[in-house]
């Protein structure tokens, strides 16, 4: 046989070897049964076997010291027993070149090439390989995400960015006890394995230590660069799942630390509300899709003579199992997954549409205007200009029967391109009104410079402002400021009749508010402009 071989003879307790083959001296396993590897290792094998009724077994060697060790495929095989005589040949199969071949490959393929360390596999593997139910609570993951990464990358290349990323790994590594797992999990992205010795407190004071060794610059080229980071912990104890859910928790805390800019532990009930969020996003999906959306309206009336001038178009959603959510609920979720797109031009076709429909039934220009909302999101991802022509294109409405909302938030992300974006839907006749004036960031020169025709007051003043001073102030001052830049406003919130006569007297121009009439459909408003307006 080309493989080592032998046949062995059990009598009584002892085990003679009948014959060897040269394979098998030569691989160094020997001539003399009570000295050869095979019978001292695998003697308890060998028994077990004789004892059973197999004729043919294979089992798995490891033989040698962690240096120098060697693996083998062992089979025993024999025929029917001799009375008084055990008889199996043995034969072993060398593995040792392919399962270093293999141990070698996965070492490489769970190893970060760059830094060294355990990659996102290889993480995974440690984490499995640390974590149980028993031990579950005696461990914590840490995900340290990079700020200004992507920065560095695009400013001064890969290479810098490459250096950045080993001497972070370095830091890291030094800030960390000798148990503790370092990895890196993505681009900017380190993940660490923790053994907690004093309960959840540990992965705190870990996590400062962190913050405290990436506090010093880093030296790249001429530039000295300091990297800041969001850190997540997420908890063993608070782990019901596997331990790749460990690493996914954690991560979902490192998104809450980006935003909050401190450590953020992982929380059950913040992931619910995010699970929540991911099953609205895919409702309102199929709600905009399907059309099951619809707008309702809001009366914004001339405060000097009580005539409706315009709507406010507000989106209304009841989901599949009938519950009527806010669009404080939706809205965010719809900004956060980019559906405001689709949302919003949706609105804005739906809402040149009723107005078309409210012309047709009026026989004529029905006299008012519908003001619709255009989210920041929106204003950044959207064609503004060339979505607002096609909806009115395509119901053959003009402009000037359009108002554009626009929030502080949305001019200051980038004021040089809604300026144009603006000045596109100016040359379309539209009105343009700033929001929630007040609530946000105003800039003087911003409002000189934008062709902005109506400051919306927000109703957090308008509100119980007739018991307030410092409301008072607040109102008379966006009043005189828009009355010197020559704009007209509207007073969100107003509910009595003394409040709208308040207002009027103090120079707003338009009122909002459930004075007038809470949102209503389609038919609903159209029935109030012949009311009011009659």
């Amino acid at each position: 046989m080309p493989i080592p071989a032998a046949v062995i003879e059990q009598r009584g307790r002892d085990f003679q070897f009948e014959a060897v083959n040269r394979p098998f001296r030569l691989a160094g396993l020997g001539t003399i049964a009570s000295e050869s590897p095979v019978v001292r290792l695998l003697g308890p094998h060998l028994r077990r076997f004789f004892e059973s009724d197999h004729t043919h077994q294979e089992i798995n060697w490891q033989f040698g010291d962690e240096v120098d060790c060697r693996y083998f495929r062992v089979t025993f095989a024999r025929r029917a027993n001799v009375r008084g005589l055990d008889r199996a040949l043995v034969s072993l199969i060398d593995q040792t070149a392919e399962l270093r071949t293999e141990q070698s490959l996965r070492r490489e393929m769970m190893t970060d090439s760059l830094t060294g360390l355990p990659n996102r596999a290889g993480f995974s593997d440690e984490v499995e390989a640390a974590i149980g139910p028993e031990t579950a609570a005696d461990y914590a993951v840490l995900v340290v995400n990079l700020d200004r990464f992507s920065r560095v990358n695009a400013c001064m290349g890969g290479l810098a960015g490459d250096e950045l990323l080993i001497s972070v790994a370095r830091r890291l590594k030094g800030a960390l006890r000798g148990r503790d797992v370092l990895a890196r999990l993505n681009g900017d992205e380190f993940g660490v394995l923790l053994a907690l010795d004093d309960g959840p407190n540990d992965a705190l004071h870990v996590a400062k230590r962190i913050q405290a060794a990436l506090a010093n610059p880093f030296r790249l080229s001429d530039f000295e660069i300091r990297v800041d980071c969001a850190i997540g912990i997420a908890l063993g104890s608070d782990n019901d799942g596997d331990s790749e859910d460990l690493v996914r928790n954690a991560q979902f805390a490192v998104k809450r630390s980006k935003q909050s800019s401190r450590t953020e532990t992982y929380q059950t009930r913040a992931f619910d509300i995010a699970r929540e969020q991911f099953g609205m996003e895919t409702e309102l999906r199929r709600a905009i899709e399907e059309g099951a959306l619809s707008l309702y309206f809001q009366p914004i009336c001339d405060l000097a003579s009580g005539r409706i001038t315009s709507f406010e178009a507000l989106a209304r959603w009841t989901n599949e199992d009938g519950v009527s959510l806010s669009p404080n609920e939706f809205i965010p979720v719809a900004e956060e997954s980019g559906l405001i797109v689709p949302l919003g031009r949706w609105a804005m076709d739906e809402a040149a549409r009723t107005l078309a429909s409210w012309d047709v039934e009026a026989g004529g220009d029905c006299g008012v205007k519908v003001a619709v909302n255009l989210s920041a999101i929106q204003l950044q991802r959207d064609q503004i200009p060339t979505m607002v022509r096609a909806a009115l294109d395509r119901h053959g409405i003009d402009g000037t029967r359009l108002t554009l909302e626009l929030t502080e938030s949305a001019i200051v992300t980038d004021p040089d391109r809604i300026a144009q974006t603006m000045r596109a839907l100016k040359d379309l006749g539209a009105t343009l009104a700033m929001d929630d004036f007040g609530t946000g960031y105003s800039n003087l020169a911003y409002l000189q410079k934008l062709p902005i025709d109506l400051l919306k007051i927000d109703r957090s003043f308008v509100s119980g402002m007739l018991a307030d001073r410092d409301k008072i102030a607040i109102v008379r001052a966006i009043l005189s400021l828009a009355q010197a830049l020559g704009m007209q406003t509207t007073a969100e919130g107003i509910e009595t009749n003394e409040l709208a006569q308040t207002l009027a007297a103090l120079g707003c121009t338009y009122g909002q508010g459930f004075l007038y009439a809470r949102p209503l459909e389609e038919s609903e408003a159209f029935r109030l402009i012949d009311q009011r307006n009659a």
